[in-house]
C-alpha cells in the first residue's frame, strides 16, 4: 500500500507538471494523446529573442497561466535552435544548419512558418491530431496569454 500511494504522489508531481511550465517534450506527446487527449500549445522561441525571453520571463512565469496550461493543455517550450534529431507524429526533424553557428530546427519551420517567414516568438497550437489549428507569432503578456487561452479551452 505505501509502495501505491508513493507511486500516486510521484506520478502525479511528474504529470502535473514538477517544473514551472509543465513543459513536455515532443516524443511523450503521442503516448500522453493515449492517456487523455489535449490541445498541444508550443511555444517556439530562441535564446536571442529579446520578445521571447520576456514572455519566459512574464507570462510563462505567471501561476494562473501555469495552472491552465497544466489542467487544460500539453505544454511544449522548444527551442527553434536545437541541435538533436526529434522524432514527432512517426517523423524525425533535424536541425538545419544556415551557415557558422546559425540554423534552424526543421519542426520550429514546419509549425512556426507563416506566410512563407518564421518570426519569433511564435505559439503554435495543435489539436488532437498534431493538425495545427492556431498560429500567432508575436509578444502575449499574460493577460493576453489567459484570454488566449480561455478561447482555446472550448
Amino acid at each position: 500500500m505505501k509502495k501505491l500511494f508513493l507511486f500516486i504522489v510521484f506520478f502525479g508531481i511528474t504529470s502535473s507538471g514538477f517544473c514551472q511550465s509543465g513543459s513536455r517534450s515532443f516524443e511523450a506527446i503521442d503516448s500522453l494523446q493515449q492517456i487523455q487527449k489535449r490541445r498541444i500549445i508550443v511555444f517556439i522561441h530562441t535564446d536571442w529573442c529579446q520578445f521571447c525571453q520576456r514572455m519566459k520571463s512574464t507570462t510563462f512565469k505567471n501561476q494562473e497561466i501555469i495552472e491552465r496550461l497544466n489542467s487544460n493543455f500539453y505544454f511544449i517550450d522548444f527551442n527553434a535552435e536545437e541541435k538533436r534529431d526529434i522524432t514527432f507524429h512517426n517523423q524525425t526533424f533535424k536541425y538545419k544548419p544556415a551557415g557558422n553557428n546559425v540554423g534552424v530546427h526543421e519542426l520550429a519551420l514546419q509549425l512556426g512558418t507563416m506566410s512563407n517567414q518564421i518570426t519569433y516568438p511564435v505559439l503554435c497550437v495543435l489539436n488532437e491530431k498534431n493538425e495545427i489549428i492556431f498560429q500567432y507569432s508575436n509578444y502575449l503578456s499574460p493577460k493576453d496569454f489567459k484570454m488566449l487561452l480561455e478561447k482555446l479551452k472550448g
